[in-house]
C-alpha cells in the first residue's frame, strides 16, 4: 500500500471587489482562490493541496470562529502563495505612494496562518509576497519600491514580460540550498516583484542573492522548525527549460521535512 499522501495547506489570494466592477453575483463578492500553478507544483511532489481560507472585512464569521491551529494541526506543512504588497505598517512605515498600501488584512491572516503552523512544529515555504511575509513576521523589513529606494539596482518586476522575466541568483555556499544543488553556484530564477526584503529578520539566513545588485532571493530560519522562503516563482518554471532553476529538488526537501514530522508525531 502506498504512503498517505502529505496534506499541504495553502493560503489563500484574495479578490475584493470594487466599484467599477459592473457584473453581478460573483464579481461583486469576495473571493478566495488558489492559483492553478501553485496547486500544480505542490502536487508534483506527490502532495495534495488544500487552500485555507481567510476571514477578510465583509465576512459573516468573525475571526475567533476561525481556529487556524486546528489546521495546523490537521495540515503537514503550509505553502504562502505571491500576490499583493505586504503593508508597509507590518513593518512600522508609512507607505511612500499609496499604490504601496499592500493589504493589511491578508497580512494578519497570513501572520497568524504562520505562526500556528510554527507552533504545530510544522514546516512552513514561502513564495514571493510568502518570502516577504515570513522576512516581516520575524523581525526583518523591506524596500517598499526597489527602484526608487535603491539607484542603481536591478528592475526586478517587467510586468510586459511577467514570469518570463528574468535574471541570475547565486546560491550562497554552506547553505542548506547549496546543499541541495551541488555544484550549482548560479542559475536563472523568473522575478516578478518591485519590494524586498531591506533588513532581514533575526535567526534567518540568505541563501541565494541576485548578482546584479545583491537583492536577498532566499532565506532560511537557522533554529526551529522548517521555514524556507524564496523571492521567485518555482510554480511557473516550466519544464524543458534547463538554462532556468529547477525547483523540484527544493520541493522535494519541504516535503520531506513535511513526511518526517508527520511520521514522527506518529
Amino acid at each position: 500500500m502506498s504512503a498517505k499522501p502529505l496534506l499541504i495547506g495553502v493560503s489563500a489570494r484574495i479578490h475584493y471587489p470594487t466599484d467599477h466592477d459592473a457584473l453581478p453575483r460573483v464579481f461583486t463578492k469576495t473571493l478566495h482562490f488558489l492559483e492553478q500553478s501553485v496547486a500544480h507544483w505542490v502536487l508534483s511532489g506527490h502532495a495534495m493541496a488544500v487552500m485555507v481560507p481567510a476571514v477578510t472585512r465583509d465576512s459573516i464569521v468573525e475571526r475567533t470562529d476561525l481556529n487556524l491551529d486546528d489546521y495546523a494541526r490537521a495540515l503537514d506543512g503550509l505553502v504562502l502563495q505571491g500576490g499583493n504588497d505586504i503593508a508597509p505598517t507590518a513593518y512600522g512605515e508609512q507607505p511612500l505612494d499609496p499604490a504601496w498600501a499592500g493589504d493589511p488584512v491578508r497580512d494578519a491572516y497570513e501572520m497568524e496562518l504562520i505562526r500556528a503552523f510554527e507552533n504545530a512544529g510544522k514546516p512552513v515555504f514561502g513564495i514571493c509576497r510568502g518570502f516577504q511575509l515570513i522576512n516581516v513576521l520575524h523581525g526583518g523589513s523591506l524596500w517598499q519600491d526597489i527602484v526608487s529606494q535603491r539607484p542603481g539596482a536591478f528592475d526586478h518586476r517587467a510586468l510586459q514580460r511577467y514570469e518570463k522575466h528574468y535574471h541570475p541568483i547565486e546560491i550562497v555556499p554552506g547553505t542548506r540550498l547549496a546543499q541541495l544543488y551541488p555544484g550549482i553556484t548560479q542559475a536563472s530564477a523568473n522575478s516578478i516583484h518591485h519590494q524586498g526584503v531591506k533588513d532581514l529578520a533575526p535567526g534567518f539566513v540568505v541563501e541565494a542573492r541576485c548578482p546584479l545588485d545583491g537583492t536577498v532571493e532566499a532565506i532560511r530560519r537557522t533554529e526551529g522548525s522548517y521555514v524556507a522562503a524564496v523571492q521567485w516563482h518555482p510554480e511557473f518554471h516550466q519544464a524543458g527549460e534547463p538554462e532556468h532553476f529547477d525547483d523540484s529538488e527544493m520541493l522535494k526537501d519541504f516535503l520531506e521535512a513535511c513526511r518526517a514530522v508527520r511520521d514522527a508525531a506518529g
